[in-house]
């Protein structure tokens, strides 16, 4: 019965993680920049963003996830300078506060969810 509840918690982990912080990283971000963004700006940021979550807290490897970041970077990076200097910044700045929010938000969640599977073994 313990592995069932065990499979709860992580599922729900991880549902918490890509739907809620979906919408908290896009809040943090009309926070941040409330005057909104041009259409076309990291065009998938959400969906990439909701696909990472669930993976940083399932993987449970900070290499993995310094990988991912690193490929996220080089994978953005035409795109970023593509955008005229001006435009570029703001981009820029869109990108690792949405990165570094959606991450921080995840660890927060594998941590509590770690910490219940814990009590409940």
């Amino acid at each position: 019965m313990t592995w069932l509840w065990i499979t709860a918690v992580v599922l729900l982990a991880l549902g918490v993680s890509a739907l809620l912080g979906a919408a908290l990283v896009g809040l943090l971000l009309r926070r941040v920049e409330p005057e909104g963004y041009g259409p076309g700006i990291l065009r998938g940021g959400t969906w990439i963003g909701i696909l990472e979550r669930p993976g940083a807290v399932f993987a449970g490897y900070p290499e993995a996830i310094a990988v991912v970041l690193a490929i996220k970077g080089l994978g953005r990076y035409p795109e970023l300078r593509a955008w005229k200097a001006e435009h570029r910044a703001k981009a820029t700045e869109r990108f690792i506060i949405g990165t570094l929010a959606s991450y921080i938000w995840a660890g927060m969640v594998g941590l509590i969810g770690a910490a219940v599977v814990a009590a409940i073994s």
